[in-house]
């Protein structure tokens, strides 16, 4: 649904995007990840139509967003990182005006906003004026407006920005619920977004894209990868883990428990249980790790920022 093709975007002498290409389809839901700076906001609007690119192009379902972007945004929902709201409207009234502009009248522009309203879960707010709501039904309200002409592409940028955790979570909850039958972008710096609803991630920095898998093949190139995590009593537990084949090294934490890291492409917890077995160690606690994104994402725009350093 979505192609872009070695997209650039220069604002004077800077390049905020310098030759990202992507293929999306329906039923992802796509995190563009990266520090702030990265180019995650200039992308997303070339993608919608709202900023020419200086070179490459984006196609919409064929579409050439850049020749047509009338046509091609009436397949897109955009929801920009700060969607301007009427205050003095209310809930109802800004999606009716907005449904209007769209060109939905009667009936139809009605029913577009009571679904629209139902998807968002915003009825007991409809006639609320804008201006008292809370954070979150702000936000709400500004995903609601994407959803009016039924888009089959959704680009929400930074769409939990300064929600607390349990706003979050139905923001999340809604975003899973309408990738189904869609394409959702969104560009987010918290990693836990990803983790929470990405299947697909795209780490971009210095404008460039330096990792593009999903969120756990991501993961699985933390150091922290399928580490067994151990707390057991028994005598020489570390040393004896240390010397299994598959395990590159062992660190003794604080609170007394084991943590053994495998070597390059192991699974060791097998063999971590089967030491204990025959050791006849008391095992109160065993824990596989699945990896930090956080290490992962650190360790790739760093490598990134250092190589532009150099170049420079």
């Amino acid at each position: 649904m979505i192609k872009a093709n070695h997209l650039i975007k220069d604002f004077g002498r800077r390049r905020a995007v310098d030759d990202v290409s992507f293929e999306v389809e329906k039923g992802t839901v796509l995190g563009f990840l990266g520090p702030n700076g990265a180019g995650k906001t200039t992308t997303i609007r070339m993608v919608a139509g709202f900023l020419p690119p200086s070179a490459g192009t984006v196609h919409v379902k064929g579409i050439d967003v850049a020749q047509n972007p009338v046509a091609a945004q009436k397949s897109i929902g955009y929801m920009p990182e700060t969607t301007p709201l009427y205050e003095d409207m209310t809930v109802s009234g800004f999606l009716r005006f907005l449904a209007e502009v769209r060109g939905f009248n009667g009936a139809e522009r009605n029913s577009r906003v009571d679904s629209a309203l139902d998807r968002c879960f915003l009825q007991p707010v409809r006639n609320q004026s804008i201006d008292t709501l809370s954070k979150g039904y702000r936000q709400r309200t500004c995903l609601a407006q994407t959803l009016l002409h039924d888009p089959d592409i959704l680009l929400l940028d930074e769409p939990t920005e300064g929600l607390d955790p349990n706003q979050k979570q139905v923001v999340r909850d809604m975003i899973r619920e309408m990738a189904s039958e869609r394409v959702v972008m969104l560009s987010t710096h918290v990693l836990e977004e990803v983790e929470a609803i990405c299947t697909r991630a795209i780490i971009v920095s210095n404008g460039r894209v330096v990792a593009d898998d999903t969120p756990a093949a991501l993961k699985a190139r933390s150091s922290q990868y399928n580490a067994v995590t151990l707390s057991a009593e028994g005598e020489g537990i570390a040393d004896k883990l240390g010397k299994l084949p598959s395990v590159k090294e062992v660190h003794a934490l604080e609170d007394g428990k084991i943590v053994a890291f495998p070597k390059a492409g192991k699974s060791i917890a097998s063999d971590v249980l089967a030491a204990a077995q025959a050791n006849k160690w008391k095992v109160a606690d065993i824990k596989v790790d699945d990896g930090r994104l956080d290490e992962v994402f650190r360790q790739i725009t760093t490598t990134e920022d250092t190589k532009k350093k150099e170049v420079a």
